[in-house]
């Protein structure tokens, strides 16, 4: 085969395997975004409120009030029994209070900020991706709990790394990672609003760093208007799951939550 000809049937080949790959990655998305009542439920979510309540390793029982104002607002309040935390996030910045700063709010840290504000989304980032900058790369398939999922790696327009994991049966996330970025647990990045699934997103504990962090989402419902959110969610190797004990959507949240206090 003459040189030039073997390097355009190399090039076509290439182009084709790679249009193939993006095909099956839409393909895989708009499952998921069907699973989840279809791409304009998820982007009709413009708050969320959500109780949680879980059991840490040492056995102490851990609250969780989640607030999100979609493209404006997280807010994550925990209590822990003997102390608590609580972090702001908005569109223009981000500040924490625990008990190793007294009490006093501190800035969050630039990067991890801006993986953070990636859980303003409440439609979640996966849905409409290409459409908000993201680029999405199917990675294979890999087992989560026993059931095969869809591994998919999800670069926000900021540069930060989201791997998802779909079920192949449900398509629903059923796992998440990513480097820092949230707080211990869940309140709700893979279900609506969050980094997981809709309106959800990390919400338990105290900031983290660089490590990487694995979240589980599990035993899906309806709300009785409709959405669909994981009422399990388990930051791997922090314990117990948190519960979801309350779930609300588009209720009229507090100017007072928008403020570092």
């Amino acid at each position: 085969m003459p040189k030039i000809v073997a390097i355009i049937f190399v090039t076509c080949f290439s182009l084709t395997l790679l249009t193939v790959q993006a095909q099956t990655v839409d393909e895989i998305v708009a499952k998921y975004e069907a699973a989840m009542g279809g791409r304009d439920k998820l982007a009709s979510i413009k708050s969320v409120h959500m109780e949680g309540v879980s059991v840490m390793q040492n056995g102490n029982e851990v609250t969780s009030d989640i607030t999100k104002v979609n493209k404006e607002l997280l807010r994550t309040e925990i209590n822990f029994g003997m102390g608590s935390m609580t972090m702001v996030v908005t569109d223009k910045g981000g500040w924490a209070a625990s008990p190793r700063s007294q009490g006093k709010f501190e800035p969050i840290p630039e990067e991890r900020l801006k993986t953070m504000q990636a859980e303003l989304d409440l439609s979640g980032p996966l849905s409409n991706y290409a459409a908000k900058g993201h680029k999405a790369e199917l990675l294979g398939k890999d087992t989560v709990n026993g059931k095969e999922a869809y591994k998919i790696k999800l670069t926000l327009n900021t540069g930060s790394d989201i791997i998802y994991f779909i079920d192949a049966s449900s398509y629903y996330i059923v796992r998440d990672q990513r480097k820092g970025g949230g707080m211990m647990g869940r309140g709700g990045g893979g279900a609506p609003g969050g980094g997981g699934p809709p309106g959800g997103g990390q919400g338990q504990g105290a900031p983290q760093g660089d490590m990487m962090q694995t979240t589980d989402y599990a035993d899906f419902q309806k709300t009785d208007d409709g959405y669909i959110f994981p009422f399990a969610v388990k930051r791997v190797g922090m314990g117990g799951s948190t519960i979801m004990e309350k779930i609300e959507v588009n209720k009229p949240v507090d100017p007072k939550k928008y403020k570092a206090e």
